[in-house]
């Protein structure tokens, strides 16, 4: 008795499509098309879905696995031709470290209570930009 009524609750939780897949494998249950009831309920061979129900899951499934706004989106060639131009046109001023202020080269700061320690591990370790540069890394496989 414990083993259907576990069964019976949380069947309620399955989802759509699992549920589909496993009701469109059985047969109908003749018993409760024609009554109504099955004495089995849950644990039934047969299923108890009509194919009316079965076609409104499938469609349910169908439209949850179809991409939301699939829908083209029509831009005309010139205009995309413009709207990528105007970007690489911003790209290409990308500023070199050398072309920086003197203010703008150091973005990075240590809050004021760890200026000045010493003790402090590799990852909290003020950058600078040799600290780049002068970098060394391991040859993996």
């Amino acid at each position: 008795m414990h083993v259907r009524l576990r069964k019976e609750h949380y069947d309620a939780f399955r989802d759509v499509k699992t549920l589909y897949a496993e009701e469109t494998s059985k047969e109908p249950c003749k018993r409760f098309m024609h009554t109504g009831e099955c004495v089995f309920g849950g644990n039934c061979r047969f299923t108890h879905y009509t194919w009316q129900q079965l076609d409104i899951m499938r469609q349910h499934i169908e439209s949850e696995t179809k991409p939301q706004g699939s829908a083209a989106i029509s831009v005309e060639p010139g205009e995309a031709m413009n709207k990528l131009s105007v970007w690489l046109k911003k790209r290409g001023k990308v500023v070199s470290a050398t072309d920086m202020e003197p203010d703008m080269k150091h973005k990075w700061d240590l809050p004021p209570s760890l200026q000045g320690r010493q003790d402090l591990p590799p990852s909290l370790q003020p950058l600078s930009p040799h600290s780049f540069t002068n970098s060394e890394f391991e040859d993996w496989g």
